[in-house]
């Protein structure tokens, strides 16, 4: 299966991802999490300063993951659509066109779990954005990107709660 988990920054989504990594359901899969850092380092502009070659990188990324089997990860092209949409540089009708290719990827993961940022702080890891306005205008653009796209998600679930809770419902929607 190609789970993949989307959200804006600091809801818990690599949390997440680490803890399903740590249990043995999930041992025949792969996990990826977020490398902003390390493309920073390589140069590529992150958030409001976004470039479009820079989220073509980010896409490029999301793509590679759905070519594996078995793949949890705590990113989707739904993050990648959000963070596109609300840069600076990149204009209305390149975003558009970018969302819109980006999209044709939606159906290939199995499972799509959104975690709303309602009740969860935002934490500085030194690399994401802190800007509480910024953050809401992500989760704003997420959803309104599950909801224009959602013929094109197989299933999708929305996930609340401790990470515990998260975990368990995780395993019950899986059947696991």
């Amino acid at each position: 299966m190609r789970i993949g988990f989307c959200g804006t920054m600091s809801v818990g989504k690599t949390t997440i991802v680490n803890a399903l990594k740590e249990l043995p359901e999930f041992k025949d899969y792969t996990f990826r999490t977020e490398r902003s850092k390390y493309l920073m380092e390589l140069g590529i502009p992150l958030n409001t300063d976004s470039t479009i070659k820079g989220q073509i990188v980010f896409l490029a990324e999301r793509a590679s993951e759905l070519m594996c089997e078995n793949i949890i990860t705590d990113r989707t092209i739904i993050d990648v659509v959000a963070f596109t949409k609300a840069a600076k540089s990149i204009n209305y009708y390149d975003a558009e066109d970018f969302s819109q290719l980006a999209s044709n990827l939606l159906v290939e993961y199995d499972y799509i779990f959104y975690i709303p940022s309602e009740g969860i702080d935002m934490e500085d890891n030194g690399v994401r954005e802190t800007d509480i306005e910024y953050r809401n205008l992500i989760d704003f653009i997420i959803q309104n990107t599950i909801s224009k796209y959602q013929h094109k998600i197989k299933k999708f679930y929305k996930v609340k709660g401790s990470t515990e809770e998260r975990i368990e419902y995780i395993k019950k929607v899986l059947s696991l």
